[in-house]
């Protein structure tokens, strides 16, 4: 199932790689390409000098090689974030979800909660951001709506106090996940970050062990700030998975690949739309596809011809005859009309 999301740089990419020609301007181009895409200026430097020696290893002479290669690159430094929502061994598992103000804390919990009760699982909120008496509000509407229970925090009481009660009331009730919301708070606070520490201790207490998971809920607008939001909340309160969310086309997202090379902390789940049903679990594959697609209608000219050469896979015969008659799996320059079908 295809994410949508990096349309700008898809759409960027496209004109680089129907140059049809591979050459340094290509790489060059490409690092400005994945900068523009908020992806690290370290991350593009190394994928761009492992892209270069393994497209000379490789002969890619075709962009569109150029850019399989690519998408295998990003694949590889992502794979092994693929993991699933931990589950507790004995019920209630209980999710934390930390995040700044704005990231989309309390919606990403209201759509975890709509497909958990999708699968029959009981589910009580915990609404602890008792900075907020919106954001209580607020939660308690959505716990109406996918038919949750809810604990609710006293507006400017210990958020600690509303976990701790939330996990008692799961386990009095049966209640089979728990999923707490927290205040938000800025990462450049340190205070304020020391009580997110101890929210976090008080649920392993209430529990009986540490919280199932400690999720990082990241605004995918942020770009590398993203990043280093995730350093400090990992610093303090042992993070173990990431959210991204408004990966809904518009952001840039490409800091995700940073976050598992220097922070180690795998992305769990990406919020792509504002549906109860648009919260997806992480796939590496599905992310390198959104942000290397290839646009199947670029290089069309006037006269019908593709000025580059195309995926034979739009073919109905897997193999073609490419110009300079060189046969492969890969690459094609056979005539096209408009609609992409062959003429």
């Amino acid at each position: 199932m295809r994410l949508g999301v990096f349309r700008g740089l898809k759409d960027r990419l496209d004109r680089l790689f129907g140059r049809g020609v591979v050459d340094e301007r290509l790489f060059e181009d490409l690092e400005d390409a994945l900068l523009s895409a908020d992806v690290g200026l370290t991350e593009v430097e190394s994928m761009l000098e492992e892209l270069r020696q393994r497209a000379r290893k490789d002969r890619a002479g075709e962009p569109e090689r150029v850019r399989a290669l690519l998408k295998e690159i990003v694949i590889g430094r992502l794979a092994g974030d693929e993991a699933d929502l931990r589950v507790g061994p004995t019920p209630p598992t209980v999710y934390l979800f930390l995040g700044v103000n704005g990231s989309g804390k309390t919606t990403t919990i209201a759509k975890l909660a709509y497909r958990l009760r999708k699968q029959g699982k009981r589910v009580l909120l915990a609404a602890a951001d008792t900075f907020r008496a919106a954001a209580i509000e607020q939660l308690e509407v959505w716990a109406g709506r996918v038919g949750a229970d809810i604990v609710r925090g006293t507006p400017g009481g210990d958020p600690a106090a509303a976990v701790f009660d939330a996990i008692t009331a799961a386990k009095a009730r049966g209640a089979d996940y728990v999923l707490a919301d927290t205040a938000g708070r800025q990462h450049t606070r340190s205070g304020l970050m020391q009580e997110l520490a101890k929210v976090v201790r008080v649920a392993g207490k209430a529990l009986g062990r540490q919280p199932d998971e400690v999720l990082l809920v990241l605004d995918g607008h942020t770009g590398q700030n993203a990043v280093r939001q995730a350093e400090e909340f990992s610093r303090v309160t042992g993070v173990s998975g990431l959210v991204v969310t408004k990966l809904d086309g518009t952001a840039k997202g490409g800091a995700v690949l940073g976050m598992k090379e220097r922070l180690g902390i795998p992305v769990k789940l990406l919020g792509v739309g504002e549906r109860p049903e648009d919260l997806r679990a992480f796939s590496a594959e599905e992310f390198a596809e959104d942000l290397l697609e290839c646009d199947l209608s670029f290089g069309l000219g006037a006269s019908g011809w593709a000025s580059s050469r195309w995926p034979c896979s739009v073919w109905p015969a897997p193999m073609t005859t490419c110009r300079g008659n060189r046969r492969c799996s890969a690459f094609c320059c056979r005539p096209v009309t408009r609609s992409g079908e062959g003429k």
